[in-house]
This record gives C-alpha cells, structure tokens and sequence, in this order.
C-alpha cells in the first residue's frame, strides 16, 4: 500500500533532480520508481486526447499575437495519471520555462516534456511526493514574473499612482494640501502625472527606430 501523503511529502527527492535555469526538475521515470519504492503496485500515465483534433494539444479558439508577430493559442496537454486504484486528470499549461511556447518553437519534445511534468506535479499535488520542490517553483517564478520589466506596463504606474492620490482625497485631503505637504506646487503635483503619458509615446517611438 502507497504511503501516505505526510510520509511521502518529508521524502527528499532534490538529490534525483536536474537543475534547468535555476529549477530544479524531478524525472517522471525516477518519480514512478519513489512511488514504486513506497508501496505503490501500479503507477503510469496517458497523454488525453483533444477530442475536436485529434491530437494531445489543447487550446484556446483565439489566436495571440505579440509585437513581433509571433503566434501562439495558449496551447496545455493533459494526462490521466493512474496509482492502485486512484485515477486522476491533469491539465497544464505548455512552458518553455516561465515563457508559452509559441508556434514557432512548438516541437512534440516540448509536447512531451509536458506531459511528464503534468505526470510529476499530478503526483505531488495527489500523492505529497515532490510537493516542496514545487511550492519552491512557484516562488522562484513569481519572483521572475516581478522582474520582467515588460510587465510593468507605464500607464498601470500611472493608474496605481492615481488611485493612492484618489484615496487621499477620500479622506479629505485635496489637491493644495497633498502638494504643500510634498513640497511642492498644486500645477507641479498634476504635472507630474502627465510624465507617464510623455514616458510611453518616447518608448514607442523608441520601439520604433
């Protein structure tokens, strides 16, 4: 009989991982053998089939398209993960590491590469085996997602900054009062904001030499 979830979460599994742009990967063949290893008689997975294509790949009716024109439709894969008597269906996302993968690198490696992971992190969700090497991802990909720069998008600044003066008010603070406070003029204070604006247009016009 498999252990149980508490059990197979203290196994330490970073020994049997690879290291891929700073994350640690758990191979889904030594993930069926830790299984094995702790009680489990059956473990195996399959790729689900896209009923409409056809094939392993599912994704979104819409097609996206970024500034350089290249296309993707949020592509995901899904497997049904089978231990003893436990069946389970996981669906992810097709990653390039914290990037989609778009349809000008889409391979069926790629395709396979996530379907083991799906297999992996269907295990440790289901089972608790790896589950910390996950949690660890997550927070190592958020704080890349914080990092990118192209995602701070200048007209959101300029929101976030609207809205904290807009509480300000709220409490009965005006505009003359909040200026004399930062040590500076009413006009000054509103014109500041406009920079957003004036920051934009030049990185487009930038974008566009």
């Amino acid at each position: 009989m498999l252990k149980s979830y508490e059990e197979l979460r203290k196994i330490d599994v970073t020994e049997y991982c690879s290291k891929r742009d700073g994350i640690l990967y758990l191979n889904w063949a030594k993930c069926v053998d830790l299984l094995h290893e702790n009680g489990a008689e059956k473990v195996y997975f399959e790729p689900v089939i896209n009923e409409i294509t056809g094939s392993s790949l599912f994704m979104t009716d819409r097609l996206f398209t970024d500034k350089n024109g290249v296309t993707n439709q949020c592509y995901e894969v899904e497997v049904l993960v089978t231990v003893d008597s436990d069946t389970w269906r996981f669906r992810a996302p097709l990653m390039n590491g914290s990037n989609p993968v778009k349809d000008n690198s889409m391979s069926q490696q790629r395709i396979w590469n996530c379907q083991t992971r799906a297999f992996v992190k269907c295990i440790a969700i289901h089972t608790g085996l790896g589950f910390d090497l996950w949690q660890k991802e997550e927070d190592a990909l958020g704080k890349s997602a914080d990092e990118d720069l192209s995602k701070h998008k200048l007209m959101k600044c300029k929101e976030r900054m609207q809205l904290l003066v807009t509480e300000k008010m709220k409490k009965g603070m005006d505009y003359y009062e909040m200026a004399e406070k930062l040590g500076c003029t009413k006009d000054e204070l509103v014109a500041y904001f406009t920079y957003y604006d004036m920051l934009e247009r030049l990185e487009k016009r930038i974008r566009e030499l």
